[in-house]
């Protein structure tokens, strides 16, 4: 069956003040009026999705009538092009991507007069790339890390409580896939639990898939039935939350987000949540291509050639609210603390007493006793190593 994409306009349509007509679809820039497209991979349902479109309607009201945006949604990376090309037809001089598609760097080849803006899915400081192709990413390892610190605190609550013994400390992760992406996000959360709780250890779990509910919420089952007390993730729906809410009328579990707010869903076990905010990249690159400018000179952040990251210091980053019904009393302060140390980079977050290993070559092994810098070199997270005696990865 042909899929079916339907391209809303979230702007008004424009009428030529001289003529009185409206603006041809394949019209280029107008009058200083920008076409911006957008292709999701899913729809605002998905947490990951929702997250990204906040950044196209604060673009919208920033800009108003300086901008028409098209939008496609639910777009399979195999099903790119189509939608790509259409969005070229009508005339966008930039055009932003969440999805994972190689074919969205391809015609970017063909296309020297627009700009692609794709989030990061891989490491492009060792790439050849079209000067009019660009990756952005927000430094995710920072908020996993406060994420974990606000889980820690809860442990260790209950830990010198009895509510749980020192060795039920135990948490579980929900990941996409075992690329670097989520392991250095789960190494980062559980560094930040392990700072108030070093007897946390992990177990992780993978879908294998960027976005399934179904799937995520089972991984999320399976951790909890083997008694996770905490369930994270760096996964793009809203299944782990469900399944934590589900079953804390029979276990002691708590959750913890990515991408949204999730207390709508688990408002009993919903702790906290992190997420990557797009809005100054995007706004930033937009205003580059109105002004004449470089995209990568104009927008604050870490420069990797035509590739850009920040965390906490530039707002790319930014924790979600507190659910102050269940957590320990003083832990926001201390959340603000750690944002703080980012913002003054001063927080050293792969640093420790750990060895890690590569999980596809045991030969190549990491002490983290000297550090870790992340996104270094690239906005696509670089720690690829699993932790040994605090992290089990079951598939």
């Amino acid at each position: 069956m042909k899929r079916v994409y339907i391209a809303t306009v979230a702007t008004a349509l424009f009428l030529l003040v001289a003529f009185g007509f409206l603006f041809s679809p394949k019209s280029p820039m107008n009058s200083g009026i920008l076409r911006v497209g957008f292709i999701y991979e899913n729809d605002e349902s998905t947490p990951y999705t929702y997250n990204f479109t906040l950044a196209e309607k604060a673009l919208e009201d920033d800009y108003k009538n300086r901008v028409e945006v098209f939008a496609f949604r639910n777009v399979l990376d195999s099903e790119t092009g189509e939608p790509l090309q259409e969005l070229i037809d009508k005339g966008c001089g930039i055009i932003f991507t969440n999805g994972f598609s190689e074919q969205f760097r391809e015609i970017a080849l063909s296309n020297p007069d627009v700009q692609f803006c794709q989030v990061s899915y891989f490491d492009t400081s060792s790439t050849e790339l079209p000067a009019n192709y660009h990756t952005f990413n927000g430094e995710t390892y920072q908020y996993q890390y406060v994420n974990g610190l606000a889980a820690g605190i809860k442990l260790r609550d209950m830990i010198d409580n009895g509510v749980i013994k020192p060795e039920q400390a135990v948490i579980g992760f929900v990941g996409n896939f075992p690329n670097p992406d989520v392991i250095s996000s789960f190494t980062a959360f559980l560094l930040g639990v392990r700072s108030v709780a070093p007897e946390a250890v992990m177990r992780v779990n993978y879908t294998y898939a960027w976005s399934s509910y179904t799937r995520e919420k089972d991984s999320a089952k399976t951790l909890i039935d083997e008694g996770c007390v905490v369930i994270a993730q760096q996964s793009h729906t809203l299944g782990p939350a469900v399944a934590c809410e589900e079953a804390a009328k029979d276990h002691t579990v708590f959750h913890v987000g990515n991408h949204q707010n999730m207390l709508d869903v688990a408002p009993t076990t919903s702790l906290i949540s992190g997420r990557v905010n797009w809005t100054p990249y995007i706004i930033g690159a937009v205003d580059a291509i109105l002004k004449g400018r470089s995209i990568e000179r104009s927008v604050k952040g870490t420069q990797h050639g035509r590739d850009m990251s920040a965390g906490f210091a530039e707002n790319w980053v930014e924790m979600l609210e507190l659910n102050n019904h269940i957590a320990v009393p003083g832990t926001q302060k201390q959340l603000n603390q750690a944002v703080e140390m980012f913002k003054r980079g001063k927080l050293s977050v792969f640093k420790g007493n750990y060895t890690g290993v590569d999980p596809n070559n045991p030969d190549d092994t990491i002490d983290l006793s000297k550090g870790y810098t992340e996104n270094a070199k690239s906005s696509f997270p670089s720690f690829h190593y699993i932790l040994q005696d605090c992290i089990t990865v079951e598939n």
